[in-house]
C-alpha cells in the first residue's frame, strides 16, 4: 500500500495522512457515529516517525476506541438530556468520539482536549465527518484553570497511577466549581471507586484491546 508521506505543513499534512491512510468505520456499539480508525494498513508509524519535539511520540490511543470513550458516547445518545444545551468538556478525547456524540445529543457547545497532535486533526475531520461542531485543543488541561463548561466527560483515563493522580485533582477543582463529571470507564486499574456513583450501564466493545467483536458491561459513573 502506498502511504500519504507528511511534510512541512504538519497539522494539514497529518489529515491528509488520516484521510488517505485510514478506514471509515461505523463505531462498534455507537454505529450512528462514524470515525476515522486505523487497520492493519494504516502505516500509523509515519504520523509517529514524524512526530515534532523530542523524545517518544505518544501511543496513537487516538486512533482506536475504548471501552470508556464508547460507554459515554452510548449513553449521551441514549440519554440525551444528560448534556443536552450544555458546555460539555470531552477530556482525553482521544478520536472525538465522546464530543461528537455530546454535540449530536444537543449539546449547546463542545471543547475536546487532547494531548496528541495527531489526534486534534482527527477530532477535527471526524466532527465532520459526523455533520457536527466540535473545538478540539492541543495539551493537557489537567495543570490549568477549570474549563468554562457545565460537565467534563471522561473517558478511560485511569489507566495509568500518574495520570489518575492529575485526572482526579483536576476533576475535584471541577467539582469544587460547581461542574458536573461524568466518567466512563470499564473497571481500570486506578479507577477512584470511592469518589463515584453509578448512573448507568452498558454493554460494548473494547475496540482499543484489538477485539471488536465482543462486549463487556462498562459503566457510566458520577464523580464526586
Amino acid at each position: 500500500m502506498n502511504h500519504q508521506g507528511i511534510g512541512q505543513d504538519r497539522q494539514t499534512d497529518v489529515a491528509e495522512f488520516i484521510r488517505c491512510n485510514m478506514h471509515v468505520v461505523a463505531v462498534p456499539s455507537v454505529p450512528e457515529i462514524r470515525l476515522h480508525a486505523a487497520h492493519p494498513g494504516s502505516g500509523l508509524w509515519r504520523l509517529a516517525g514524524d512526530a515534532d519535539g523530542e523524545g517518544d511520540p505518544p501511543p496513537p490511543y487516538w486512533a482506536y476506541q475504548w471501552a470508556g470513550g464508547l460507554v459515554l458516547a452510548r449513553h449521551f445518545l441514549e440519554r440525551p438530556e444528560a448534556v443536552r444545551g450544555r458546555r460539555v468538556l470531552d477530556l482525553g478525547a482521544g478520536s472525538g468520539l465522546v464530543g461528537i456524540a455530546a454535540a449530536m445529543a444537543g449539546a449547546r457547545a463542545v471543547l475536546a482536549a487532547e494531548v496528541d497532535g495527531n489526534g486534534v486533526a482527527a477530532i477535527g475531520l471526524n466532527a465532520t465527518l459526523n455533520g457536527v461542531e466540535v473545538t478540539a485543543v492541543g495539551g493537557d488541561l489537567t495543570g490549568g484553570p477549570v474549563p468554562e463548561v457545565d460537565i467534563v466527560a471522561v473517558g478511560d483515563l485511569f489507566y495509568d497511577a500518574d495520570l489518575a493522580v492529575r485526572v482526579t485533582a483536576f476533576l475535584d477543582r471541577c467539582v469544587a466549581a460547581g461542574i458536573d463529571v461524568l466518567v466512563g470507564d470499564p473497571g481500570r486499574a486506578h479507577l477512584p471507586h470511592g469518589r463515584l456513583q453509578l448512573v448507568a450501564e452498558y454493554a460494548v466493545a473494547d475496540v482499543g484491546s484489538g477485539n471488536a467483536a465482543t462486549t463487556k458491561p462498562s459503566a457510566v459513573f458520577s464523580f464526586a
